[in-house]
């Protein structure tokens, strides 16, 4: 396969992932589902914006870049007619790295929010929302999870998106370093298909 075709692919790939972690993220200002009358009872990860700006925006660029790199049309500098590809492959290994950067700021912020578990009204403070878990205790203690009253079936919720959020992240810095990979092949050995993709 082509190292364009095969980025064009990863293109592909990386915009849904992009958008499923836009949506979690917006998701999770919601806690439980229900709308909270005050910021202070969201889970302060949640405002680190790591599925919006990590994972999201951020990825945003290598994949319009990976899905342009079949069609791109610089051909010819210096007299060498595979040059524009071998350029437009090594410029694609740069947008790699940043997507990969932000997706693994996303996943670090995850990892966070999963050990330090939600932001809840617990069946002692029913007035402000509180962390009332320690070090992931509640992960391996699901009876713990009913300290947690409100808002919603919030640890379920905060748990799934979080991973989501994790898993996708960990998803996304596969498949740009699958381009690091690929953009360095490209750029070293050409595009197979040969200039402006023809053969």
């Amino acid at each position: 396969m082509c190292s364009g075709n095969f980025a064009k692919c990863l293109g592909i790939t990386l915009l849904p992932l992009a958008i499923i972690c836009v949506i979690c993220n917006i998701m999770l200002f919601f806690p439980g589902g229900k709308v909270v009358e005050e910021s202070s009872d969201i889970t302060e990860e949640v405002f680190y914006f790591g599925g919006i700006l990590g994972s999201g925006v951020l990825m945003i660029f290598p994949a319009l870049v990976f899905l342009g790199l079949k069609n791109n049309d610089c051909c010819g500098c210096c007299g060498n007619e595979s040059c524009g590809k071998r350029f437009a492959m090594f410029s694609s290994i740069l947008f790699a790295a940043a997507g990969a950067v932000g997706a693994g700021y996303s996943v670090i912020v995850s990892c966070v929010a999963i050990n330090h578990g939600p932001k809840c009204f617990t069946t002692t403070e029913q007035v402000n929302a509180s962390y009332p878990f320690v070090d992931g205790n509640y992960l391996s203690n699901s009876t713990l999870w009913e300290e947690c009253t409100g808002p919603g079936d919030i640890v379920t919720w905060h748990l799934t998106l979080f991973s989501i959020l994790l898993i996708t992240g960990l998803v996304q810095i596969g498949l740009c370093a699958f381009q690091v990979i690929n953009g360095l092949i490209g750029t070293i050995c050409g595009d197979c298909c040969g200039c402006c993709g023809s053969s």
